[in-house]
């Protein structure tokens, strides 16, 4: 089990209660019409988190998923048929965003957790020692522990592959980077 976090913020000229409410808006339109894989999402407002809005009020969305192949399936769903009105009326709104995936570790996933404690693992420990650590914690909590799996940010949003230099279009502005190949597949 997956869940693809979701942290945006809205612009400085666009109310909380409007920004909510389109949330509240691509949040049900999701949950009507759920794309395969897909189990549950959720929203809640935070502050203090530096990767999102720096630390300012900012929205954390949980979408909670089977597995990679489900994760496919809400990224195309999220834009298309019912959805794709009420996303773009709150993506509209949004000053910036970042994501992460992150892996089901421990517990069950909740519905509405209060809390969410972020944190490291201390150099030296095993994931399997701080596992067990945390398996006392998980049982009697009861809590959920999430395991970071990917980092989708804070990257440009496109990414162009080429064989050779091109150039965008105007009013686009990029950083063309040489990729050296390490491995290669055979074929």
């Amino acid at each position: 089990m997956l869940a693809y976090a979701f942290w945006h913020w809205k612009r400085p000229d666009v109310s909380i209660e409007t920004y909510e409410a389109r949330q509240g808006d691509f949040q049900a339109a999701l949950a009507a019409n759920p794309p395969e894989g897909f189990l549950r999402g959720s929203t809640v407002r935070i502050e203090g988190a530096p990767w999102a809005a720096a630390g300012d009020l900012a929205y954390e969305d949980w979408y909670v998923i089977r597995g990679m192949g489900s994760l496919e399936a809400l990224n195309e769903a999220a834009v298309t048929a019912a959805r794709r009105a009420p996303h773009d009326a709150v993506a509209q709104l949004a000053a910036g965003g970042t994501a992460g995936l992150y892996g089901l570790r421990g517990g069950s996933p909740m519905s509405s957790p209060p809390l969410a404690t972020w944190f490291r693992k201390p150099v030296g420990l095993s994931y399997s020692a701080l596992f067990d650590a945390l398996a006392p914690i998980i049982a009697t909590a009861p809590a959920t522990l999430w395991m970071r799996q990917l980092v989708l940010g804070p990257t440009p949003e496109f990414c162009l592959h080429s064989r050779t230099a091109v150039e965008l279009p105007a009013g686009i502005a990029g950083r063309t980077l040489s990729l050296i190949p390490v491995w290669t597949a055979p074929g």
